[in-house]
């Protein structure tokens, strides 16, 4: 049987002044699965985060968690769900075990209730040799272990996380990606903005893709991929002339020249990699179609700012 999504939007709109931050998005978030929003800088991922937490107002439609109406119930939402934002807003004031028992206060647990979870949390942001020193004497990659594991403090049935590994380094990225897995598999439902798509690929069960407020596509990280890009990439960097641009072009489903790069997309790479030959003065990569090409050709490699 379908289980009921524990997260449902319909319609739902945004606008800041004359500004249409979210546009009429209407998408459902499965129990126990990870789901992904991908978009530009400015495309209304963020904004969407924070009116399912009940953080900001939505203009027109509808929108529940777990059950729960927003914007009448977001407190009862609230409840039973962890955030983890952008930036690490932990307290420098107290220690990493006090950072975890004064936020545990928040949703009106003491320091009692909460002891024997505090230490599991500690253990699983492996930081029980670190629970007594203050925030300021962690690394960034600890801080932000510390803010995962501070999110999970009132056991939550859903946790959203906007940007969760966002300047760190690859190391420590796949540590939080294998924390994030645990999760999942424990049946935490995981709600995630990135612009990481190897870490989108990795996490994400379906996602969706977003611009200007609306979204562009969902599906299935592998589904996206099939359906909009072709399933082999070569890319050359160097100088590649008018007349054999016009050649891949005609070999391949798709030709496009970015800068010094040029990208063909294909289904027979083999046609292009044996017309290209030894490619002198040409830097050669083939390679799977992913989801930074689906991301690309949905929204256009023009910089936001």
């Amino acid at each position: 049987m379908l289980q009921e999504p524990v997260i449902r939007a319909r319609g739902l709109v945004k606008c800041f002044g004359a500004l249409r931050a979210v546009e009429g998005v209407d998408f459902d978030v499965p129990p126990a699965r990870c789901f992904g929003f991908l978009g530009p800088n400015g495309a209304g991922k963020t904004t969407t985060l924070k009116m399912l937490m009940g953080l900001a107002d939505f203009d027109a439609g509808e929108l529940s968690v777990l059950g729960f109406e927003l914007p009448a119930q977001a407190r009862a939402i609230r409840a039973r769900v962890g955030l983890v934002p952008q930036g690490d807003n932990l307290d420098p004031d107290f220690t990493v075990r006090e950072n975890l028992f004064m936020y545990a206060r928040f949703f009106g647990l003491t320091r009692r209730e909460v002891a024997g979870r505090v230490d599991e949390l500690l253990e699983f942001a492996n930081l029980t040799h670190k629970a007594d020193a203050r925030v300021d004497q962690l690394s960034g990659g600890m801080q932000r272990r510390l803010t995962i594991a501070r999110a999970l403090v009132n056991d939550p049935d859903i946790v959203v996380l906007d940007e969760p590994t966002s300047g760190l380094d690859p190391q420590m990225r796949h540590v939080i990606w294998g924390r994030l897995s645990e999760l999942r598999a424990r049946g935490v439902t995981l709600v995630l903005t990135t612009h990481y798509m190897e870490e989108a690929e990795r996490l994400c069960d379906e996602l969706v893709v977003m611009d200007h407020g609306r979204i562009l596509d969902q599906g299935s990280p592998g589904e996206l991929i099939r359906r909009h890009v072709e399933p082999d990439v070569i890319e050359l960097r160097g100088e590649v002339s008018d007349g054999v641009f016009a050649t891949l072009s005609s070999m391949s489903s798709r030709c496009e020249r970015h800068g010094t790069a040029v990208y063909v997309y294909t289904g027979a790479p083999t046609v292009i990699l044996d017309f290209l030959g030894e490619a002198d003065g040409l830097t050669v990569i083939h390679r799977r179609a992913g989801l930074e090409d689906v991301f690309l050709h949905l929204t256009g490699r023009e910089l936001r700012e």
